[in-house]
């Protein structure tokens, strides 16, 4: 909040030294068109003093301009027409300064009420994630963890993409996921598979356990009174895993979504799951049987978890973002500062923008305790 107040500060001083240049315009038509010749007429170039008030000031200073601007067509006229009081063709200028000025002031009261509007709209957005996407911690145990959020519509926070984590009495459980579908119905099953997570990660379940019931949540929810039939149409592609505080080896049920990437001294290894399950909400259609699969993740490593909109992101040519081949040789530990260098290579690939919401966690075992 402290950085919003210092920043609308910034742009108001900003705007009020903006006035200076209209003003200027003003005083610089007026004193060369009362002394032009009489054929010669410069009033009419004063509208663009409002006008270009506008595009930095609020209505009241948009006002304040169009009405020094009418005063100064004012005078010009009083002074150039000395046989009449205000001749036809000035009257006629001093009509349309009104009638600009005006609009331009019902603009910039439209235009400030759409910005306020945004405003409101981002900061529901940002409530929202801190609430259904809470920010992981820093460390998780004796992790160093970080995690990326990167939405594709320019307004929003949040969309499908999930995560979460629990400590437990052995280690970090850990949830990366990714709801079909956009908007809010796909916010809407977000939550309710990381308020599932959240309830059931601590207890003392298997891992299989935990999908098993991850799954079910999600299908009784698509079977809730007033709820259209979406059975086979709402899916979430998700990694659940369960890394050890001591033992290297991690375990994982990978259903439908993509792998996790080890990064081991700037040489990454994509972790292929060796008994992929369907993805949670199609437990109806599929009746899977979960199977565990392990990989190492040694002290020194940095393991790298992503939904599809990481691997699928396309350049301008429409080429897929070669997520191991990028970040080959990247030697970074920090998990922020790997993820500040993949964001910036990401968004640099894809020319700035990306179609599809993408989540990043990155997870760092220090060589030693406490590193």
């Amino acid at each position: 909040m402290s950085q919003r107040l210092a920043g609308l500060r910034r742009s108001v001083r900003a705007g009020h030294g903006w006035v200076a240049v209209p003003i200027a315009w003003i005083v610089a038509v007026s004193v060369i068109d009362v002394l032009a010749p009489p054929d010669i007429h410069l009033g009419p170039l004063l509208v663009a003093a409002p006008a270009i008030t506008a595009s930095f000031g609020g209505p009241r200073t948009v006002g304040l301009v169009a009405a020094l601007a009418v005063v100064a067509q004012t005078v010009i006229g009083l002074l150039r027409d000395t046989d009449h009081l205000l001749s036809a063709n000035h009257q006629a200028q001093i009509a349309a300064l009104v009638l600009v000025g005006a609009s331009l002031v019902v603009f910039c009261v439209l235009r400030d009420r759409r910005a306020r509007e945004l405003t409101q709209v981002r900061y529901v957005s940002e409530a929202a994630q801190r609430v259904v996407l809470r920010p992981l911690p820093k460390r998780l145990g004796p992790l160093r963890v970080a995690s990326l959020y990167l939405a594709a519509e320019a307004e929003a926070q949040i969309g499908g993409d999930l995560y979460a984590a629990a400590r437990t009495a052995f280690g970090t459980r850990l949830i990366v996921g990714d709801v079909r579908g956009k908007g809010m119905t796909a916010v809407g099953d977000a939550a309710l598979l990381l308020g599932a997570f959240r309830a059931a990660a601590h207890r003392q379940a298997s891992l299989g356990e935990l999908v098993t019931y991850l799954d079910g949540s999600v299908c009784w929810d698509l079977m809730e009174p007033g709820e259209t039939d979406r059975s086979g149409e709402t899916f979430i592609t998700a990694t659940v895993l369960d890394i050890p505080d001591r033992d290297g080896r991690v375990e994982m049920i990978v259903c439908g979504h993509p792998p996790p990437v080890v990064l081991r001294d700037g040489r990454p290894t994509t972790v292929e799951a060796r008994h992929p399950a369907p993805p949670l909400g199609l437990g109806e259609l599929a009746r899977p049987r979960y199977h565990v699969d392990s990989f190492p993740f040694e002290p020194g490593d940095l393991l790298l978890l992503h939904t599809d909109g990481v691997t699928e992101a396309r350049d301008p040519g429409g080429t897929f973002y070669p997520l191991s081949e990028r970040i080959t040789g990247w030697t970074e530990t920090d998990p922020d500062a790997f993820l500040h260098r993949l964001r910036r290579d990401l968004l640099h690939h894809v020319g700035g923008h990306l179609d599809d919401d993408a989540a990043v966690i990155a997870l760092h075992r220090p060589a030693a305790p406490g590193a």
